[in-house]
């Protein structure tokens, strides 16, 4: 059984990160989104809140598990027992920084490998720091996250 990681900060998740991960669960036989937690960075939505956006948002994924870590990425893989990293790509500019982010991952631990996974065209643009920036001017953020982040936002978020 291959196992996947799909690690990030996931905040808030949205519809490109959800395409990612749709098309990794049709890849691999199980995958964990990893929400790395940071205790130096405040986030915009709390890491326990997170974990439930998107346990709520995955919950016709049968074969994905949400989970948290902090630290480093490789370590947390060790500690799960599985040497793949999913990454997504939305842009040329991101595949710098994602081989950067492998080929560092790669040194620290040999045996880890990374797969990258491209968003379809109409998610390519999102990013958790757009879906912010709306939101904090006051503008729809429907079209780019999934409906249990949109009603938490709605409903908790002062805009």
């Amino acid at each position: 059984m291959t196992t996947a990681i799909y690690p990030g900060s996931f905040d808030p998740i949205t519809n490109g990160h959800l395409d990612i991960l749709r098309s990794g669960s049709e890849i691999f036989d199980k995958v964990i989104i990893a929400v790395s937690y940071n205790i130096e960075k405040k986030g915009f939505l709390t890491v326990d809140e997170r974990l439930k956006l998107i346990r709520e948002s995955v919950k016709d994924l049968k074969n994905v598990e949400v989970d948290s870590f902090e630290g480093l990425t490789v370590d947390y893989a060790k500690k799960r027992g599985t040497h793949v990293l999913l990454r997504g790509l939305r842009t040329a500019s991101d595949f710098e920084y994602e081989l950067q982010l492998s080929q560092t991952n790669n040194y620290l631990s040999k045996d880890i490998k990374t797969v990258f996974l491209i968003t379809k065209p109409e998610y390519n643009f999102i990013s958790s720091s757009m879906v912010r920036e709306i939101l904090s001017n006051k503008g729809d953020i429907k079209p780019f996250v999934p409906n249990p982040v949109y009603d938490y936002l709605m409903a908790n978020c002062d805009i």
